[in-house]
């Protein structure tokens, strides 16, 4: 018999040869990445001497993480190993630039205790391309600092902009998620237009010298003030403080 003959193995002689199961071989076979060179009377498959070099090959490259259909088109000569390296090289390093943004938001969820909902809001900032960041920040230009008659502001924010490696560190991630957290509250949004208003001046209409070095002073002694005393940040009389100084300040400029 054919499957008798020593330079013909049949698929169990070959998983025997290159360690490989029965299974998978049979399943490299079916896919046509180790076909048989012949088959048996009885129909069994039979390979050679070439099959069993064949199987490293398939086995180099899968390990490697080619897929089979890649395999297939180098075996069969419709590519070569080092275009299909090239390409999956690319893919590797995508795959890479995900796994460390992943690291990064599950450092960042550790570190705060995160809800679910924060989580989730924190996976989809810290994956926005490039362009959608750009977006991002260019809506908070143009709300902020939008329709403001200042030239040297114009020229500023013309060239502002925030620039996220395509491998960044997780603290860079950690950075970017908490400025896009800030530049999307509405509230800070408001907050900072106001003040951005109050401080530009009107055309023909200059604030008098001075005015917003001393409304800053204020702010920062009044702020300093209320802290000695007890308040904090995120309370309702923090917001009735800075509200009162806002006031204050528009009443003075109107």
């Amino acid at each position: 018999m054919d499957d008798e003959r020593p330079d013909v193995l049949t698929i169990g002689r070959l998983a025997h040869r290159t360690g490989l199961s029965v299974r998978t071989l049979r399943f490299w076979s079916d896919e046509g990445a180790v076909p048989p060179v012949a088959r048996s009377a009885g129909g069994y498959r039979l390979y050679d001497a070439e099959s069993v070099a064949r199987v490293e090959l398939v086995r180099t490259l899968r390990e490697l993480g080619l897929g089979l259909d890649d395999v297939c088109r180098v075996l069969s000569g419709r590519t070569t190993v080092a275009e299909v390296a090239d390409a999956h090289v690319a893919a590797l390093d995508a795959q890479i630039r995900s796994f460390k943004v992943s690291r990064a938001v599950l450092s960042t969820v550790a570190k705060r205790g995160s809800t679910v909902e924060e989580t989730a809001l924190m996976n989809r900032l810290a994956r926005l391309s490039a362009a959608e960041r750009k977006q991002i920040i260019d809506e908070f230009k143009e709300e902020v600092f939008g329709g403001l008659d200042d030239p040297r502001l114009r020229d500023r924010m013309r060239t502002f902009s925030i620039e996220l490696p395509d491998d960044p560190t997780p603290e860079q991630v950690d950075a970017w998620i908490e400025l896009a957290e800030l530049v999307r509250d509405p509230g800070f949004r408001a907050r900072l237009r106001t003040w951005m208003e109050l401080n530009t001046p009107v055309p023909g209409q200059g604030h008098p010298h001075g005015a917003s070095i001393w409304w800053a002073r204020q702010i920062v002694q009044t702020v300093a003030e209320v802290r000695k005393g007890g308040v904090a940040p995120e309370g309702p009389t923090a917001a009735e403080v800075l509200s009162e100084l806002f006031s204050e300040r528009f009443q003075r400029c109107h």
